[in-house]
């Protein structure tokens, strides 16, 4: 499916609030609210839209320290590695990348400490590089 400048206006919409009507979606980029909610339809039968998904304030939900965790899996432990990570409720993405590092990953917790208790319980299986996160630049991703 190739994008025109409203599917991407569309898109760049949902993207800063995606619970907006089709009526507010429609007025908001100048079309009709039927003419809206095809060219949804259509992103999400293409899965160019793979679904809606709810952003969390990780402060206010407890969990005030954030981090970013490079993991490099030590022999080949890949699916060991995998299926730990999988386990764990605190993390916010793991990604598989090139580089040094195998994988990495974003974490919240409610105390710095719970950050050595995380990586003692990954040492056996991933040598560890860790980023604590102070802040955040919000870059509101557009098209």
């Amino acid at each position: 499916m190739k994008l025109d400048a409203k599917d991407k206006q569309i898109l760049n919409q949902l993207n800063q609030n995606s619970r907006l009507s089709m009526r507010e979606l429609g007025r908001l980029i100048g079309m009709s609210s039927p003419a809206v909610a095809e060219r949804i339809k259509q992103m999400e039968s293409f899965g160019v839209i793979k679904g809606y998904q709810l952003q969390i304030d990780y402060e206010k939900a407890g969990y005030p320290v954030s981090c970013m965790i490079e993991a490099t899996v030590k022999n080949g432990q890949y699916e060991l590695f995998k299926k730990r990570i999988e386990k764990q409720t605190n993390v916010e993405y793991c990604h598989r990348i090139a580089g040094q590092a195998c994988y990495i990953m974003k974490l919240h917790f409610e105390r710095l400490a719970d950050i050595e208790i995380f990586i003692n319980n990954i040492t056996d299986l991933a040598q560890t590089v860790t980023h604590v996160i102070f802040s955040s630049v919000d870059t509101n991703q557009k098209l």
